[in-house]
């Protein structure tokens, strides 16, 4: 059998489905297979954080998300019973300043039901086996349990399939980093506990750290380093009693009822050098693996696919060249980057014994009362402060004292309206660019290419000629967060990041014509 799509999704998981969802949105025709023959029951990823949560707004379905789960509004690391750092998510800059924590069982059963809605349902029990490109396509072939195989013809292909990827293998690539590292135990327990539900807490302690995330319904993560001999092979079925003794010797005060899950992990960090392999492109764990730390592997995967979707729904509409496509690795590679980075240093930092140890929670009483370091490493966490100013798809001609850079999230704007009005306009129901004119009393003439929704900021809501809708801004919110006092326009890309900022006489037109090139 032979069958022909826009774009074959590989893999059914959060990232897989977030690429299926946004190509269905754009209307094109996607197909999403899955070798496992049913979704997972694990909890697996559990941390949602602010960034993503923004995506999902954009989605339309980050109300849905919410409900299922608990908001964590800081991080807190202990030791000997005493608070090291807190970390408080307040305020970074997002409509949803806090972690989301649910199984992702939820997560996925949340993104599926959306692919549902679209019109599209996920293949399951078809395996790849074989992929060759050519210049004009991708053919694949999937085989099932019963052993009967087909041929999907793909103008692209998405591995999303993890990290033993069988795209990744088949393109002829392979993750490079360290694959050997800390030992953890992992648990989703039902627990008694001494600890808040507000928090995320890290205790440290000398025989190892112990991480507890608070979940519905008395439903705890547990998480906690362990010691195997030299050589023995990972014990991937742990006990219960395992990881009670653990949190008793180290931590007390958690007392487990009930475990759903139970496994143990070893610490890899590694990345593909490249992210695109002419019509094929991976995201996710095929693309970069890395510690837990931070809570981070599922959201820089989601936000990877993403990043991604649009830009192959616009290079099928036409209006997308080579560049806007190889944007993707620009933008995304030196993201995942700095997580294994970032994600490698909290995991050492948390591993350090003897007198190292000491000097850490040293250091970490000292930092801990320096607000600004508490911010910059909620923002890290939150992923608030990811950007692509260096983009070949980023166009920076902003006017003088802008504090809005191309390349940057659009911020967030602290009034209610304003900002659900800015979510709708710049994502939502529109799922293209959005062209927003910032002025003050005198609206400027609508600039740009047809196609992109046109914004007006001003003042009033009076209708202007040549803009599709007029946003009322009497107090000049939004010009002042974005630094446009004396007015500008902005171009929203539909991940929400900016795609150029000019001068209201500059052309933004030549925004579209760069990254249709």
């Amino acid at each position: 059998m032979s069958t022909t799509t826009d774009v074959l999704v590989v893999g059914a998981g959060p990232v897989g489905l977030v690429a299926a969802c946004e190509l269905a949105r754009r209307g094109v025709t996607v197909r999403i297979v899955d070798k496992l023959p049913a979704p997972t029951d694990e909890s697996r990823a559990i941390a949602v954080h602010a960034r993503s949560l923004d995506m999902f707004a954009r989605m339309g379905i980050v109300d849905e998300l919410v409900a299922t789960g608990v908001t964590s509004t800081g991080m807190t690391m202990l030791s000997n019973g005493t608070e090291l750092f807190h970390v408080q998510f307040g305020g970074v800059d997002s409509a949803y300043p806090f972690s989301l924590l649910t199984p992702q069982t939820e997560t996925e059963r949340v993104l599926t039901d959306r692919l549902t809605g679209l019109g599209v349902t996920v293949d399951r029990g078809a395996e790849l086996l074989a992929l060759t490109q050519s210049e004009e396509s991708v053919r694949a072939t999937l085989g099932r349990a019963d052993g009967t195989e087909e041929t999907v013809e793909a103008r692209w292909v998405v591995g999303a399939d993890g990290a033993h990827s069988t795209v990744r293998h088949l393109v002829g690539t392979r993750l490079q980093g360290s694959f050997q590292g800390e030992r953890f135990i992992l648990g989703d327990c039902d627990a008694d506990s001494d600890f808040g539900t507000e928090s995320m807490f890290t205790i440290f302690a000398p025989q190892g750290p112990v991480i507890t995330m608070p979940m519905r319904n008395g439903r705890h993560r547990l998480m906690a380093q362990v010691h195997d001999a030299e050589g023995t092979p990972l014990n991937l079925h742990p006990t219960q009693e395992n990881l009670q003794r653990i949190l008793d010797e180290r931590v007390g005060g958690i007392r487990i009822i009930k475990s759903h899950w139970l496994t143990c992990f070893e610490i890899h960090h590694g990345q593909v050098p490249q992210y695109r392999h002419g019509r094929v492109f991976l995201a996710g764990d095929a693309a970069h693996i890395h510690s837990p730390a931070g809570g981070q592997g599922m959201n820089t995967g989601m936000q990877d696919a993403f990043n991604l979707a649009w830009k192959l729904a616009t290079a099928l509409r036409g209006d997308g060249g080579p560049a806007l496509l190889d944007s993707y690795h620009a933008e995304r590679h030196p993201v995942a980057e700095k997580v294994i980075g970032f994600s490698g240093f909290l995991t050492k930092a948390g591993t350090l014994s003897g007198g190292p140890r000491v000097v850490r929670n040293a250091l970490m009483r000292v930092f801990g009362n320096i607000p600004a370091v508490g911010n910059r490493m909620a923002s890290v966490v939150e992923e608030i402060g990811v950007g692509y100013p260096d983009s070949p798809a980023v166009l920076d001609r902003r006017p003088r004292r802008s504090k809005i850079v191309a390349g940057q999230h659009l911020p967030h704007v602290d009034d209610a309206a304003l900002q659900k009005q800015l979510i709708e306009f710049c994502g939502g129901e529109n799922t293209g660019h959005c062209i927003l004119t910032v002025t003050a009393e005198h609206p400027a003439p609508a600039a740009g290419p047809a196609g992109p929704l046109q914004v007006l900021i001003t003042a009033d809501d009076t209708p202007v000629g040549g803009y599709d809708t007029v946003v009322a801004d009497p107090r000049g919110l939004v010009a002042t967060r974005l630094g446009l006092r004396d007015g500008g326009r902005v171009v929203v890309r539909p991940d929400g990041y900016v795609g150029a900022v000019t001068a209201l006489d500059d052309q933004v037109a030549d925004y579209f014509a760069m990254i249709a090139r």
